[in-house]
C-alpha cells in the first residue's frame, strides 16, 4: 500500500475563549479549516474540587448547522439541551451532536466531579454539515467507553466512532463520509490505517510520541494533515500516547461562519441570529 505524505505538522496554540484557556491546532498559521473539520479544542485542566457545578464548563449557548463532537478523556462532562437531551459522559466516551437547523446546550462537569475535582480533559471537534442538511432536526448521540467497537492492537486499541474499519463500524451515522478514530497507543505498537483517496486526513495527538508513516515523528499537541497522495496512513507508537484519527469526504462549499453558526452565506447567518433571539431554537434552564 502507498501511504500518504506529511502535507504540514502544526502545533497548536493557547488560546482564551471566554476565561477558558485552550490549545487550539486548527484553524492555525493561515489555515482557517480542513474540509469538512472546522476546529478543534483541547481543554486540559485540575479541577480543585469543592465547586459547583453551575460554576464549571459551558453554559447554555446556540449552535446551527455543524456538528459539534467532545471527546472526553478525563473527568466527566454532563450535556444537556433544549430538545431534552440530559446525559453525562464519562473518561472514553464521545458526545455527537448534530446542531441542524439549531439547539441550546451546555457543557458542564458533573455534580459528583466537580465536587470531588481531578483531572478534566476533553477535544471538541467542529465538523461542517451539508449545505442540504443544515436545516434538519437537531440530534443527540451519548456514546460511553464501552459503547464503541475497538481492534485491539500489540498493548493498545483503535476505538471506531464513525465510518468503518476493517470489519468494524461506528455506532455513528454522520451526515458525509467519514472516519473517526481514537487510538490509545502502547510503546511498540503499530497500526494501518486505510483512508479513501477523496478524504482528507489529519492526526491530533493529545500526548505521547508517535512515527508518522515512516516519515516524521510527532509529539503532544501537534496536529498533522496529510497530502491526499496514498490510500493510508500508519502510525508507529515510541511512547505511550492518545491520538485522535479524523478523515472526511470535503464538501466543497461555501462557508460563513459567526460565533456558534456555520452556515454558507452571510444571509443564512443572519437567519440563524434572528431565529435564536426568537426561541426558535428552544431555550435551556439549567437545573442543579
Amino acid at each position: 500500500m502507498k501511504y500518504r505524505r506529511i502535507q504540514r505538522i502544526l502545533p497548536a496554540r493557547r488560546v482564551s475563549m471566554d476565561g477558558i484557556e485552550l490549545d487550539q491546532p486548527l484553524p492555525g498559521s493561515g489555515l482557517d479549516q480542513i474540509d469538512p473539520f472546522l476546529l478543534i479544542h483541547h481543554w486540559e485542566k485540575d479541577i480543585p474540587g469543592g465547586i459547583h457545578p453551575r460554576d464549571g464548563g459551558v453554559g447554555p449557548h446556540p449552535h446551527r448547522g455543524f456538528s459539534p463532537v467532545t471527546f472526553v478523556f478525563s473527568g466527566e462532562v454532563h450535556h444537556r439541551d433544549s430538545r431534552g437531551n440530559d446525559s453525562i459522559v464519562g473518561p472514553g466516551g464521545v458526545q455527537w451532536m448534530n446542531a441542524g437547523m439549531g439547539i441550546v446546550h451546555s457543557e458542564r462537569q458533573s455534580a459528583p466531579f466537580a465536587a470531588k475535582g481531578g483531572k478534566f480533559e476533553i477535544v471538541q471537534l467542529w465538523i461542517n454539515t451539508p449545505s442540504k442538511h443544515k436545516l434538519d432536526q437537531p440530534e443527540y448521540f451519548a456514546l460511553q467507553a464501552d459503547q464503541m467497537p475497538q481492534v485491539e492492537l500489540k498493548g493498545g486499541k483503535l476505538k471506531v466512532v464513525a465510518g468503518k474499519f476493517e470489519a468494524l463500524e461506528g455506532p455513528i451515522k454522520p451526515k458525509s463520509g467519514m472516519l473517526i478514530l481514537i487510538a490509545e497507543l502502547k510503546e511498540g505498537d503499530h497500526a494501518e490505517i486505510p483512508v479513501p483517496t477523496d478524504f482528507e486526513c489529519i492526526v491530533y495527538q493529545l500526548n505521547g510520541r508517535i512515527n508518522l508513516c515512516g516519515e516524521e515523528t510527532t509529539y503532544s499537541k501537534n496536529m498533522t494533515w496529510f497530502h491526499k497522495d496514498g490510500y493510508g496512513i500508519t502510525l508507529d507508537c515510541m511512547a505511550d500516547g492518545i491520538a485522535l484519527i479524523l478523515c472526511g469526504k470535503a464538501l466543497g462549499e461555501e462557508v460563513a461562519k459567526y460565533g456558534p453558526f456555520v452556515m454558507n452565506n452571510q444571509t443564512e447567518i443572519m437567519e440563524a441570529m434572528r431565529d435564536f433571539r426568537m426561541g426558535r431554537m428552544g431555550i435551556l434552564i439549567e437545573e442543579f
